[in-house]
């Protein structure tokens, strides 16, 4: 039951999300829905500036950073009652809190930015580590699945026990780690584009090392790395499927 002095939370729908995943972030709304959060959406919202910040266009990442930092403005709430701004993309939030520092440094929009960036969290660590939840009521889903450790995840934002933690609650889903399982999938936005050969290198690799496991999931919190192996899974035809986490925890209910 979500109750008055419920977490508040703004959701930020990354542009894979939206465009291409878009049943991700409803199972998002669902899952913060079910652990008693109150959901906020703000249709204004666009991208977070990553693709221009990453391909060195750094004023263009700075303006969609700025509307950013407005779009995600924290209104007035009840006394005692946090203000959240949560993400299915360790890659996106991994922007906000890194990026925008040096994106605003030394600016007066530096106090303002840095306001957004301690409220803004990936769904999973915002799950275990904000709210302490072990476990989403209901959510089953029968198989194994090994987990890749996205590099935004483990390298910008520190996520690796909170999504397993999680999953370790998921009635009928066991876990079989692959190896190397933090190495990258290959993707890395533009870096697909202007390394093709080696980025698919990179993503066969990955879906080996799944393969290798006999899992039937490849399970993450960003949609941008599944999108890539599941390119290469449905190229190959291989026995295997590629899962967000959001759509695991929403899933038998």
């Amino acid at each position: 039951m979500i109750t008055e002095t419920a977490p508040q939370v703004d959701i930020f729908i990354p542009c894979f999300v939206d465009q291409l995943y878009p049943h991700t972030a409803l199972n998002m709304v669902k899952v913060l829905e079910k652990v008693g959060c109150q959901v906020h959406y703000n249709p204004a919202q666009t991208c977070c500036g990553q693709p221009a910040y990453n391909a060195g266009y750094r004023a263009e990442s700075r303006d969609i950073a700025e509307k950013f930092l407005t779009d995600f403005a924290a209104p007035p709430a009840p006394t005692g009652t946090p203000r959240y701004v949560v993400s299915p993309s360790a890659s996106c939030v991994g922007m906000v809190r890194n990026a925008y520092s040096h994106l605003f440094a030394g600016s007066p929009e530096a106090a303002r930015c840095q306001g957004v960036q301690q409220r803004t969290y990936e769904l999973t660590e915002f799950l275990a580590d904000v709210l302490n939840v072990s476990t989403i009521p209901g959510a089953q889903l029968a198989g194994r699945y090994t987990y890749h450790d996205s590099c935004s995840a483990l390298r910008e934002c520190g996520i690796r026990e909170a999504p397993r933690r999680l999953l370790n609650g998921v009635a009928g889903l066991s876990r079989l780690e692959m190896t190397e399982t933090t190495t990258c999938c290959g993707f890395g936005g533009t870096f697909a584009v202007k390394f093709e050969a080696i980025s698919v290198a990179m993503a066969q690799q990955k879906v080996e090392h799944a393969l290798a496991t006999g899992a039937d999931f490849i399970v993450s919190t960003d949609v941008s790395c599944l999108m890539h192996l599941e390119a290469y899974i449905k190229r190959e035809r291989l026995a295997i499927k590629t899962l967000h986490i959001a759509d695991v925890l929403a899933s038998g209910w």
